[in-house]
């Protein structure tokens, strides 16, 4: 993996961001933000999961307001997504949030934007300037076209002069707590474009890519491109964007954090794609050693192990079994052979292999406080 990216440092809430600070995850309530309750549920839910950030759309006075009850309750960092009215970003900053999600372009008042970059150096709240495919400005596409680039190409550099026009806005102003997102829903624009910015600027990015679709596709597009940059050193926080729950967000967002290895799985679990060998269900006993890890987590449980296998054969499968901390392997008759720490603890029918390995989970399992 490439070193990381040498990025200037912001801080979100409690939350550092850039430099050397771990790459944090974050995602966006879909609730009504006027409705606190049903939002504050959902923060708490996507938090328990793994997020470290929420962002929350404010389209109107009203939601503007909610957020000082929002953030009075909230246990993590609320950024407040702003869209054409400065007054909305004036409000919300006095709501207490902790940033600020602005696109300087769609922001017609200039004396306005001035009073927001006014109230955030004030309060110590940093400002993401967001720069999307879907609404660069055409002329700035074409412009780049007539200097011989390619559409795609055209669309990644208009991305970043975007996004290095909005910075400087903000700079002018006096704002130097910057973070930045480029962002299409096409994989290699995005890449392309995130990394023509980190070379030219040194404001912490966001990462992501926008509209991916529903989890189905948006899961490989979102891991390919997220996975990507990060793997370069390129990224300080990320958002998985799903058309689906919130919390399959976080979930991908861990584990693309976990594949690229800039973060410990808790614990790492791995299992075979199966074959005509395997004599055990196979899946259905990887889907409940899943499931009942996920129980584990969200009941604020921490399991102390650092890899579990599942394994459907002999070929592979003891082996893995026994380099894992616990491990079961399919054996002869659809018996399951259970390891722990490399010794085998002997072959057992389905479901009395299955609970003796739920056993030996909980021995490792303690509170996350």
């Amino acid at each position: 993996m490439s070193s990381r990216r040498n990025s200037r440092v912001i801080q979100i809430g409690g939350v550092g961001i850039g430099g050397n600070y771990p790459i944090s995850i974050q995602s966006m309530t879909n609730t009504d933000t006027r409705d606190t309750d049903a939002t504050l549920r959902q923060i708490r839910a996507l938090h328990k999961l793994g997020c470290e950030l929420i962002r929350l759309a404010v389209p109107d006075m009203e939601s503007a307001y909610s957020l000082a009850k929002i953030k009075e309750n909230s246990p993590i960092p609320l950024i407040a997504d702003i869209h054409f009215d400065y007054r909305l970003a004036l409000q919300a900053i006095q709501s207490g949030v902790s940033a600020i999600r602005l696109n300087p372009g769609n922001i017609s008042d200039t004396n306005g934007l001035k009073l927001v970059a006014d109230a955030a150096i004030k309060h110590n709240i940093p400002i993401r300037v967001g720069a999307n495919s879907g609404s660069v400005r055409p002329a700035l596409v074409q412009k780049c076209i007539a200097n011989g680039m390619n559409h795609d190409d055209a669309i990644a550099e208009a991305l970043v002069e975007s996004a290095l026009e909005q910075c400087q806005i903000l700079e002018n102003f006096g704002v130097t707590e910057i973070k930045a997102a480029l962002k299409s829903s096409s994989v290699p624009i995005t890449v392309a474009a995130y990394r023509k910015f980190a070379d030219r600027t040194d404001y912490p990015l966001h990462v992501g890519i926008t509209e991916a679709g529903t989890p189905k596709r948006g899961i490989v597009k979102s891991a390919v491109g997220i996975g990507t940059l990060l793997m370069e050193g390129i990224g300080n926080t990320i958002r998985v964007s799903l058309t689906g729950d919130p919390a399959e967000e976080v979930v991908t967002a861990q584990r693309i954090l976990e594949a690229c290895g800039m973060r410990h799985a808790q614990p790492e679990i791995i299992s075979c794609p199966t074959c005509g060998r395997t004599e055990i269900d196979l899946i259905g006993l990887a889907n409940r050693v899943e499931q009942f890890l996920e129980s584990i987590n969200e009941s604020g449980q921490v399991v102390n192990l650092r890899k579990i296998a599942v394994m459907g054969c002999a070929v592979n499968g003891p082996g893995e079994a026994r380099d894992a901390d616990l491990g079961m392997a399919g054996g002869k008759n659809g018996k399951l052979v259970i390891f722990k720490l490399g010794e085998v603890l002997g072959a057992f029918d389905t479901e009395p292999g299955f609970e003796l390995f739920k056993a030996e989970i909980l021995k490792q399992t303690t509170s996350k406080n």
